[in-house]
């Protein structure tokens, strides 16, 4: 409530009736005074009301006599969300009152509810405190659960050692098992995104042909086994309508050379006397290639290889991706191919880096056509099927060709 000054004393010499009250001695005449207070508690309440003003927020000040001049201070209304100075604090609220300095603008603690003026005189609305907001949790690298990650590409390497030198046969169930998925996501998304039909069933059905002849009689066979597979391709989507029909069996014979003729080229590296040596050799320059690049670019990248393609991908990564495949095909070409040595594991570990990171690009062109982030979501962690075959399947034919040409096939 705005101060009210107090009510006027009586002119000096004229006796107060309340005091006279007060002090328990009758006014003039020995009768109360006109208007005094009959009760000497009622006489010190008015008299301290006088002194002070309304005793409660309610009650209303009584009005001034006629003559008497009363001078209200308003609360002063701007934008902002800092209150005004109360009572007591800055202004006086009567004469005579001791001043109080003003609180700093940023007096409130944390946590305070602030105040804004009311319509009720002398009252404040209270203003509920906003929670503060709370930060986003960051987000991993590259969107990927990390532990599914880990535990999944552990699980894969214990499935491929187990079926390398157990049974080698076994291993190239496993080749077959991964070309049949791979087709079967890469269509699929094809229909998805681009409405594009290329049939499933022949080329299914002739890339696990090209696998098995691959493995059983050569590179020959295995082309063969190719061209088959692009004329039933042509012939299977005949029973369908004409529109779109070049479209559709193009789709198909890119991917029955994407998928099951590059990784035909494994199952003839698994082939030789020391095939599963020269696995072994094949996905470790490969995934050193991976990991190289993301350490070295994590820490240390900062020119774009190709920022339209992958953003991610820097050159130093690249330089890094690249040395630590060459370290690693020297040592293993030196240690576990029977006649190879160790200036071959450079050849070999840098060629190997260099096509898997075209690889990699290749398939987030893909993508980017396609407007998906990953081909599937088989397996937690790394998306589907295809998303790990992006680096492995430019690379076998290099490998087995290098292998080759160094210590025969």
């Amino acid at each position: 409530m705005p101060p009210v000054p107090a009510e006027p004393g009586p002119p000096p010499g004229t006796p107060d009736p309340g005091r006279s009250a007060a002090r328990g001695r009758p006014a003039a005449h020995g009768r109360p005074a006109a208007g005094g207070p009959a009760d000497p508690a009622e006489g010190q309440a008015r008299g301290a009301g006088r002194l002070s003003g309304p005793l409660f927020r309610d009650e209303q000040p009584e009005p001034a006599p006629p003559g008497v001049t009363e001078t209200v201070v308003l609360r002063a209304i701007s934008d902002d969300a800092t209150p005004a100075p109360a009572p007591g604090h800055g202004i006086p609220p009567h004469p005579g009152a001791p001043v109080h300095p003003a609180p700093p603008a940023n007096h409130l603690a944390a946590g305070q509810p602030r105040f804004v003026p009311s319509s009720l005189p002398g009252q404040e609305t209270p203003v509920a405190a906003q929670p503060a907001p709370q930060p986003q949790p960051r987000k991993q690298r590259g969107g990927r659960n990390l532990q599914a990650a880990i535990g999944v590409g552990v699980g894969l390497g214990a499935v491929i050692i187990a079926s390398l030198f157990v049974v080698k046969a076994l291993f190239l169930v496993v080749v077959m098992a991964a070309v049949a998925v791979g087709v079967w996501e890469l269509t699929s998304r094809l229909a998805e995104r681009k409405q594009i039909k290329a049939p499933l069933v022949p080329l299914v059905v002739g890339g696990i042909a090209m696998v098995a002849t691959g493995y059983w009689s050569g590179i020959q066979w295995a082309a063969a086994s190719l061209a088959l597979t692009g004329l039933a391709v042509m012939v299977w989507r005949m029973a369908e309508p004409p529109e779109d029909y070049l479209r559709d069996i193009t789709a198909g014979v890119f991917t029955a050379f994407y998928v099951p003729f590059l990784a035909t080229f494994v199952a003839m590296m698994l082939a030789a006397d020391d095939g599963p040596q020269r696995i072994v050799l094949f996905l470790i320059v490969t995934i050193c290639s991976d990991t190289g690049a993301y350490a070295v670019g994590y820490k240390f990248g900062k020119t774009k290889l190709a920022p339209t393609i992958s953003p991610g991908k820097t050159r130093e990564g690249l330089a890094g991706g690249i040395g630590l495949s060459m370290l690693a095909g020297a040592l293993l070409m030196q240690l576990i191919i029977d006649g190879g040595s160790w200036w071959q594991g450079l050849i070999l570990g840098g060629c190997a880096a260099v096509t898997a990171t075209l690889g990699d690009l290749g398939e987030s062109m893909i993508k980017r056509d396609l407007g998906i982030k990953d081909m599937g979501t088989l397996l937690p962690g790394h998306g589907g099927i295809m998303d790990r075959l992006d680096s492995l399947l430019p690379t076998a034919p290099v490998v087995w060709l290098l292998l080759a040409a160094f210590v025969g096939s």
